[in-house]
């Protein structure tokens, strides 16, 4: 990622909430979705999307601090469900946005895996052919 150029935090908020970013971001988009780490981005961003709606929720409404703090965990897990479940298609979805054809996300993260399973393989196949 030497020569990719990261968003500004403002652009990354927008981002965040599902805008679209313009072209000079893409290669970004592309690392953002199928890095090694590429899937606790995603979680990072969903819990930016709800933080808003859980602070609304123990600050305005009424009731007892238990109370409040109980639904706003509630529906911040609820949240977290329903973003876990479409990992794949949002990170595929926010590929095309950025330009990228359908199919991107997969085959590049395939691509990486393969390499670090064959790198295991040699690696495994050199510790026991001494044997």
């Amino acid at each position: 990622m030497q020569n990719v150029k990261r968003p500004d935090p403002l652009r990354w908020l927008w981002y965040a909430y599902g805008g679209g970013l313009p072209e000079r971001f893409s290669p970004w988009v592309l690392h953002d979705t199928t890095c090694r780490t590429w899937w606790l981005r995603h979680i990072a961003r969903i819990l930016v999307q709800i933080a808003p709606f859980a602070i609304a929720i123990l600050v305005f409404v009424p009731g007892p601090l238990w109370l409040r703090a109980m639904c706003a965990l509630g529906g911040g897990i609820m949240g977290m469900i329903f973003a876990v479940a479409y990992v794949h298609e949002t990170a595929e979805h926010r590929l095309v946005k950025a330009g990228y054809p359908v199919g991107t996300g997969v085959a590049t993260r395939a691509e990486r895996d393969r390499d670090k399973d064959d790198a295991a393989a040699a690696r495994y196949a050199e510790r026991y052919r001494r044997s």
